[in-house]
């Protein structure tokens, strides 16, 4: 989602997205057809054609990508019989870190990604190497 938001009348196909990042081809072009189905990306058809970023950068969430493909947050049924407390509390405590997350995920949008990737990038770029 980075790599097309970064410059969105650029158009990518599938391969060179999946070359570009070690995935699967096919797996990415499940992704990308999902990402579409959601008004995210758009297919562009024929010599040159691809993939690009029409969604709107400023108002996409991390949390709205994510919730596509994950259901993150999403509330742990069942019941506690013979369950210790112990494994309970952990329960308790995972539930609870889920819910930072998705907060921090929904508070997060895809322009304060795409800032923060060149922002790394940037240093990345100035670090010293060892020979």
């Amino acid at each position: 989602m980075l790599e097309l938001a970064a410059e969105p009348k650029r158009q990518l196909s599938a391969a060179d997205l999946a070359a570009a990042h070690g995935a699967s081809t096919h797996h990415l072009a499940k992704v990308l057809r999902r990402l579409g189905q959601a008004g995210l990306v758009e297919a562009v058809r024929g010599v040159g054609g691809g993939y690009r970023f029409v969604g709107n950068a400023k108002r996409l969430t991390v949390m709205d990508v994510i919730g596509l493909f994950e259901a993150i947050g999403a509330p742990a049924g069942g019941h506690h019989d013979g369950v210790s407390p112990a494994v309970r509390a952990l329960g308790a405590i995972l539930a609870e870190i889920d819910d930072h997350a998705v907060a921090t995920f929904r508070s997060v949008t895809i322009a304060t990604m795409l800032k923060l990737t060149r922002r790394l990038g940037d240093r990345a770029s100035q670090m010293p190497v060892n020979p």
